[in-house]
């Protein structure tokens, strides 16, 4: 993963799960610019089978491009972005 000045961006992508080829997000467990660890409890998401707890996949500040609703989101989809601290100088 390359560093910027701004510091890392990582997505959050709706994964891949059984057969399933969307998804719909049910409910963001935080809000839009809130600052989260990694692997912290993230966005609830649900296939016709089945419901996950997304995880951050980094350290840093929550961007929600995808609010919860009820519509269908494809599987691979960016959903929101974790942008990460830069080092500071």
């Amino acid at each position: 993963m390359a560093t910027s000045d701004a510091g890392d961006v990582v997505d959050v992508v709706i994964p891949h799960a059984g057969l399933a080829e969307v998804m719909v997000v049910i409910e963001w467990l935080v809000a839009s610019g809130d600052t989260v660890d990694a692997g912290a409890p993230l966005v609830v998401v649900e296939s016709e089978k089945t419901q996950i707890e997304l995880e951050a996949p980094s350290t840093g500040r929550v961007e929600i491009l995808v609010p919860a609703s009820d519509d269908d989101v494809v599987v691979g989809a960016v959903i929101g972005r974790v942008h990460g601290s830069a080092a500071s100088s």
